[in-house]
């Protein structure tokens, strides 16, 4: 019987797969993306008017908390260019722009990171193009499986979200309507596929050195970082959805072509 392209894609996303859910970080990343968002709410909300006193200089800075459960999510496009504003100060540029389930895209590098550095590690990689020696079945099943996996975290940090400001007591009194808001929730996860292409871009130029591939992961993903507000803000609409999209389309197969190029060109080991 002839070994089709899709017969050997499904294949190596079952072998992926089996081997994603029965790695124990799966599950951690899992539980932090819950976890998280419920500590965060709970304690920006605890510390919401706290001042705090630079022993330096005898600066005082006041701490100011989530005004409303679907910061942690996102920001009106309205102020989505406003976190890194001087005007806002420190201690909101932290918690806004930096405390939200935007982290999902950085806690997926690791992930990522991880699960390709033991591929090379362990030598499956190796005795993998051996059997299979086209390398772009293992670009395609490790970017969909990551992507998934992205896309689980996402949700899972949003479930999270609601729980924890259910339980801090924070508003869900937004601007943004509810259509807008699910827009909002399904851009950010159309976004995965930026950045699950991306890390496994660099975890294929790292290799089996995972310091290497963690470093240059989140380098360039510092690079997109301040884009994902304004392309996922919370008054999203279908034109922010389809944008992701695109965008993660173009990604992965750009970024895919590289990663396969420097498979067949470098070494395995």
């Amino acid at each position: 019987m002839k070994n089709t392209f899709s017969k050997r894609l499904t294949s190596m996303l079952k072998v992926d797969f089996r081997r994603m859910f029965t790695m124990p970080l799966f599950y951690i990343m899992l539980g932090i993306s819950f976890v998280m968002p419920i500590l965060i709410l709970i304690m920006t909300t605890m510390m919401d008017g706290t001042v705090s006193v630079d022993p330096q200089t005898g600066k005082e800075t006041i701490i100011e908390g989530f005004d409303n459960v679907w910061q942690i999510i996102g920001s009106l496009s309205s102020e989505a260019g406003l976190g890194m504003s001087m005007e806002t100060g420190a201690s909101s540029m932290g918690l806004t722009t930096m405390c939200n389930i935007n982290l999902i895209y950085f806690g997926l590098s690791a992930l990522i990171c991880i699960f390709v550095s033991e591929d090379f590690r362990s030598g499956y990689s190796k005795c993998l193009f051996v059997v299979r020696p086209n390398k772009v079945d293992y670009v395609i099943s490790k970017t969909i499986l990551t992507t998934l996996c992205g896309m689980v975290f996402i949700i899972t940090f949003f479930i999270g979200s609601m729980l924890g400001g259910k339980i801090a007591g924070l508003p869900f009194e937004t601007t943004a309507t509810s259509t807008e808001l699910i827009m909002c929730i399904l851009s950010k996860v159309a976004l995965v596929g930026v950045f699950s292409s991306l890390f496994l871009t660099m975890s294929v130029i790292g290799k089996q050195k995972l310091w290497l591939s963690i470093i240059i992961s989140l380098g360039a993903s510092m690079l997109l970082f301040a884009m994902i507000p304004l392309i996922t803000p919370l008054d999203a609409s279908i034109t922010n959805v389809i944008l992701c999209l695109i965008g993660s389309v173009l990604f992965s197969i750009g970024l895919g072509t590289i990663s396969n190029l420097i498979l067949k060109k470098s070494s395995l080991v």
